[in-house]
């Protein structure tokens, strides 16, 4: 027997997770294109609620995009893999439970699975499916993102509007990334809370 530094000859789960503008999207796209540079078939998967940068991609606060399957359900998966060997799922949270046994099942079968999203709602409790996924992840990376206020490491999403709903769907006007210090779930900013949902902001369930 000779230890290997990376598996061979199976499949496995990577789980990429932090809050808001930490990199997950980012980190998720430039490991599956490393992948499709090694020629490795690739397919990515993407909730349809994530409507924010375009239907047919997924895509980075910074501008970075590749091409995807919108699903409704984690029970979708399978029916699109088809001989892609490296699989990409961004915005987990977004599906449910099923994801994490569709994602086992993947990974049985010799694939590669790189999945990305938050670990965290915006009130601080964890988000599902994202837990139990790191519980059974060969690898896992955790991103920080930089507090707007501080300028210290930032793990928490900071929610900018009202809105009563565990998802709402946004962009830097409906939330920041904020350290442990000035993280606060219930403040919201003043000049925000009445403003109409624009059209990167949607809300879902």
């Amino acid at each position: 027997m000779h230890p290997h530094l990376m598996p061979r000859d199976i499949g496995w789960i990577e789980v990429i997770t932090g809050c808001m503008f930490s990199g997950k999207t980012e980190e998720l796209i430039r490991r599956l294109r490393r992948a499709q540079y090694g020629r490795q078939p690739v397919v990515v998967f993407k909730p349809r609620i994530d409507g924010r940068y375009a239907e047919d991609s997924v895509g980075s606060h910074s501008g970075m995009r590749m091409r995807s399957v919108q699903i409704d359900h984690a029970d979708e998966i399978p029916l699109h893999v088809g001989d892609a060997m490296v699989v990409g799922i961004d915005e987990a949270q977004f599906f449910d439970e099923a994801l994490v046994q569709i994602a086992e099942n993947l990974a049985n079968e010799g694939r590669r699975v790189v999945i990305a999203g938050l670990d965290l709602d915006y009130l601080g409790k964890p988000f599902e499916p994202i837990p139990h996924l790191l519980a059974v992840a060969e690898y896992i990376q955790k991103n920080l993102a930089i507090c707007v206020i501080c300028g210290n490491p930032a793990d928490r999403s900071q929610r900018l509007v009202r809105g009563g709903d565990r998802v709402l769907v946004g962009e830097s006007e409906a939330y920041e990334a904020r350290c442990r210090l000035h993280w606060n779930p219930k403040d919201f900013a003043p000049l925000q809370e009445s403003l109409p949902l624009g059209p990167n902001l949607a809300e879902g369930h």
